[in-house]
């Protein structure tokens, strides 16, 4: 097994380790802080949050990617970046400030545009972090950024718990998603100290700048896919059918998209060094395939099975139920997976060289995802109206999807008899996984929903780490383009 994917390898297991520490935390505080909220709260802080993601698209400018795929750098560089990048964070936070009063009164909520203060404050905190990320990543310090993620995480859960026992509201969700701004930044400089010196050479920095640009654009739209849902189901249907949709989105969704920066973070540093072996990118792909939907395949599968004994078990401060988030819940666990395998595109394309082919899928799959959503939210009341959202959700990822796959044959030589190869393993699994949840439900019953929840999450996790550690040399060998064995050396 050769050195880049041993990298792959640690970096799956430190990152991915941490991304599911990171999820049970989080999945079990939010199910604990929906107690003490009601849904026009959760939907109200679910929609600022929603703008933030998309805003904090654009800090960094991009650079982060740019800096990772850089052949070399020089100090003068990243002291030239960092400014700029402080420089654009904090204007982008005084035009989310100047914007919050028009958003208020598009959306007619009161109160909403003070909310938007914690998010300007999240600007420079996030931008100050992006170097000294970007270069733990570039030197492949997968366990350094392991955990600072999950302490972030711990740190930032317990601010959410504990402003929602105390009554804060919807500045529970707001300040908390703020505040994980603030732990990752020190995490990071405690990993990595960064002081930059106070120079600005823009000479220096032009071409990180314009790779920047786009993968600004792709960022952006990736932010805007992860949250196009929200602003419009909060535009169409208000916050407490909002509140409904991001308990269904979080649940089903968040693990995938958990996933995908997974990849990004692990795969391209690794995809950037063998670039100019397309046998090698290729065979290093189909091993992230497998690896991928090892881990997200079970847990989407999970989520259908028991998404009723999860609404059963949520309901707000006024003992409202979450109930009518199961189907959609079931609908998007599905959406889940198709949606993370065509993230694999993005860390080949910025890895090769050709960002604009990232933006390209970002900017196509952003326009499918509105246009159905914004049908949806004209023709279909509030009561159909999520379950259609989120069939729009499972409808655009195939098509994307196709599209790659003519792009990873015309430049790497992959076939779909590669990938289906590379999925055949995790598909049998979850065969054996459903039939065996069937079985223990015929005989236990389903009178508990806590004990259904829990007995399907452990045969997940079981099937997780059987496909993990089925990772053999052989297997590995078996998932290789079917027209790149003889040249790739073993």
């Amino acid at each position: 097994m050769d050195s880049h994917q041993q990298h792959l390898r640690r970096g799956f297991n430190w990152l991915g380790g941490a991304t599911i520490i990171a999820k049970i935390t989080d999945f079990g505080t939010i199910l604990l802080v929906l107690h003490f909220l009601t849904k026009e709260q959760v939907g109200m802080g679910s929609l600022v949050v929603a703008f933030g993601a998309v805003i904090e698209a654009f800090d960094g400018l991009g650079t982060s990617t740019a800096l990772v795929q850089a052949p070399s750098l020089s100090r003068v560089q990243l002291d030239s970046l960092f400014w700029i990048i402080i420089g654009s964070a904090c204007v982008v936070g005084g035009i989310t400030l100047a914007a919050a009063p028009w958003i208020a009164s598009l959306y007619g909520i009161a109160g909403i545009g003070r909310y938007f203060i914690a998010i300007a404050i999240k600007q420079p905190l996030v931008g100050a972090a992006v170097i000294p990320l970007a270069m733990m990543n570039r030197e492949l310090h997968f366990e350094r950024i392991a955990i600072i993620n999950v302490g972030a995480t711990f740190a930032t859960a317990l601010s959410r718990i504990g402003l929602a026992i105390l009554g804060a509201g919807a500045w529970a969700i707001v300040i908390a998603y703020t505040a994980s701004g603030f732990f990752t930044l020190v995490g990071v400089l405690l990993a990595r100290p960064f002081r930059p010196r106070l120079t600005i050479r823009m000479s220096s920095i032009s071409s990180l700048l314009s790779f920047g640009v786009s993968a600004t654009l792709s960022g952006l739209c990736e932010q805007m896919i992860n949250n196009v849902h929200h602003l419009l189901v909060g535009w169409f249907y208000g916050p407490a059918v909002l509140a409904e949709f991001r308990v269904a989105f979080d649940v089903a969704m968040e693990p995938a998209n958990a996933a995908g920066t997974l990849i990004n973070r692990t795969s391209l540093p690794v995809f950037a060094k063998v670039a100019a072996e397309p046998a090698q990118l290729a065979r290093l792909l189909m091993w992230s395939v497998r690896r991928l939907l090892a881990v997200v395949a079970p847990l989407a599968v999970a989520i259908v099975l028991a998404s009723d004994s999860i609404t059963n078990l949520i309901h707000d401060e006024r003992h409202r139920s979450y109930a009518a988030a199961s189907l959609p819940l079931k609908i998007l666990a599905a959406a889940a997976v198709l949606r993370v395998l065509s993230q694999l595109a993005y860390p080949v394309v910025f890895g090769s060289g050709r960002p604009h082919w990232a933006v390209r899928f970002s900017v196509a799959t952003l326009l499918l995802l509105s246009v159905g959503m914004m049908v949806v939210g004209l023709k279909f009341p509030a009561a159909d109206g999520i379950v259609a959202i989120s069939v729009v959700w499972l409808a655009v990822p195939p098509v994307l999807l196709l599209w790659q796959a003519q792009y990873l044959r015309r430049f790497l030589h992959v076939r779909a008899s590669d990938m289906l190869r590379a999925a055949a393993g995790p598909f049998l699994a979850v065969i054996i996984l459903v039939s065996i949840v069937q079985a223990g439900r015929y005989v236990l019953g389903t009178g508990n929903p806590g004990l259904q929840l829990a007995l399907v999450l452990m045969l997940s996790m079981l099937t997780c780490m059987v496909l993990i550690m089925r990772d053999s040399p052989l297997a590995y060998q078996l998932t290789q383009p079917t027209g790149n064995r003889a040249t790739v050396n073993e």
